[in-house]
């Protein structure tokens, strides 16, 4: 497929947050909502999902349900839990989901087939990644540096991780991560996207100033995934986690995945060595030898019902490319931050996503007084985001589903809340 006909300009400075709105620019605005849906190539996939009539942009939390999962899934627990039984794992191919899956995953993260398996939590696979990271990286190097601002999980584990292998854990703004790099640092654990802002790191360059510091780079994607182009094998990353069910709406709770990058599998050493990464699971042998390949990341029995809920899922990425939903996730946060500029009095909102391309996720996030009470009266409006403490407002653009007159209506809708709850 085509990227979609969006052309919308690219704005080069701060989203200006400030004028009040009058009838000649919700006409305006509604209307241009309209011509860029018209022409938008991704548009037909909205059908692909079960939406109702209202606006959702919490897709960054939890994705929606495609509408063809439910179906597939009642197959799975019907016909090859209920009738095969047992014969499934070979017959209905659930041995071999964890890397299908992942397979089906790796082009949308720029990785060759055989990189990337999928099963256990985020949280699992961040402390299998950055414990093996530390035990390639050798001896010789005590420090572990993690992104200050990360999502609380990876910190917890990475300080976890530091005291099991014995090394130091530094916490390190991203832009400072160059500076802070030694002849020391073992690993180096950041988020791509920022949960909070919504800021995109520059993992290319990050990713070769860790190397040229001997260090390895392991990134977690759950907020970049799905929603922009990642290149994992181009870019030379060593590990990278992520979620599944924000941008890929794999469902709630739907396992994650873990890259490894080729030239290191031989010495991936996880610190949950499972029968299933065995080099022979059913030898049910007394001394434990690792399989080959990204295999090596499996534990223990895959979460079959999820695992399947996912593939089908992913099924909505079929023609469909990640520039093309990276120019329209651009296109819709622009539009949405112009109607915000709009609508909203001056004063009222401050972005705090950066208006740049190359340092924007796909969400938009306000700070806001009671911003708990404005996102309430939103969703009581029918338009669904996020509160982050102490006062954001989170906005996620899926653009698999998410159109321009959604954008539009939020800010709107945010106009009125905002005047009813902050007078």
């Amino acid at each position: 497929m085509s990227e979609p006909a969006l052309t919308e300009p690219a704005l080069t400075e701060p989203a200006r947050i400030g004028s009040a709105p009058v009838e000649s620019a919700l006409a305006e605005l509604a209307r241009r909502a309209e011509k860029l849906d018209a022409a938008d190539e991704l548009a037909a996939k909205r059908q692909e999902f079960v939406l109702d009539d209202g606006v959702y942009l919490d897709g960054n939390s939890l994705g929606a349900l495609a509408a063809h999962v439910p179906g597939r899934v009642e197959d799975v627990v019907r016909r090859q839990w209920g009738e095969m039984r047992i014969r499934s794992w070979t017959e209905g191919g659930w041995w071999t989901a964890p890397e299908r899956i992942g397979d089906r995953i790796a082009p949308l993260v720029g990785a060759a087939p055989g990189t990337v398996v999928v099963g256990d939590s985020t949280s699992v696979n961040v402390f299998k990644a950055l414990v093996a990271a530390v035990r390639i990286a050798g001896d010789g190097r005590d420090e572990i540096l993690v992104d200050a601002t990360t999502f609380p999980t990876d910190g917890y584990i990475a300080e976890s991780a530091a005291r099991m292998t014995g090394r130091t854990l530094r916490p390190v703004a991203p832009a400072e991560v160059p500076d802070a790099l030694s002849g020391r640092t073992a690993a180096v654990l950041l988020n791509h996207v920022d949960y909070r802002t919504g800021r995109l790191h520059d993992l290319p360059a990050l990713t070769a100033a860790i190397h040229a510091a001997g260090a390895l780079a392991v990134w977690d994607l759950c907020h970049s995934a799905g929603a922009l182009p990642v290149g994992l094998d181009g870019h030379g990353v060593d590990l990278a986690v992520g979620c599944t069910y924000k941008y890929l709406n794999g469902g709630p709770g739907s396992p994650a995945f873990l890259y490894v990058r080729e030239g290191l599998q031989d010495r991936f050493d996880s610190p949950l060595p499972g029968w299933n990464s065995h080099v022979e699971p059913f030898g049910m042998r007394g001394t434990y030898e690792p399989a080959a390949g990204a295999v090596r990341g499996r534990v223990g029995t895959p979460d079959i019902l999820s695992l399947l809920a996912l593939e089908a899922a992913l099924e909505v990425w079929d023609g469909v490319s990640v520039d093309a939903v990276r120019a329209k996730s651009l296109a819709l946060t622009d539009f949405f931050l112009e109607c915000v500029g709009r609508y909203v009095p001056e004063g009222r909102v401050e972005s705090i996503t950066p208006a740049a391309h190359a340092e924007r996720g796909s969400q938009v996030a306000l700070r806001c007084d009671d911003s708990a009470r404005v996102m309430q009266g939103l969703i009581e409006r029918g338009v669904v985001g996020d509160f982050r403490h102490p006062d954001v407002l989170r906005f996620g653009f899926t653009p698999l589903y998410v159109g321009f007159a959604d954008a539009e209506r939020a800010a709107r809708v945010l106009a009125e809340v905002l005047a009813e709850v902050t007078g």
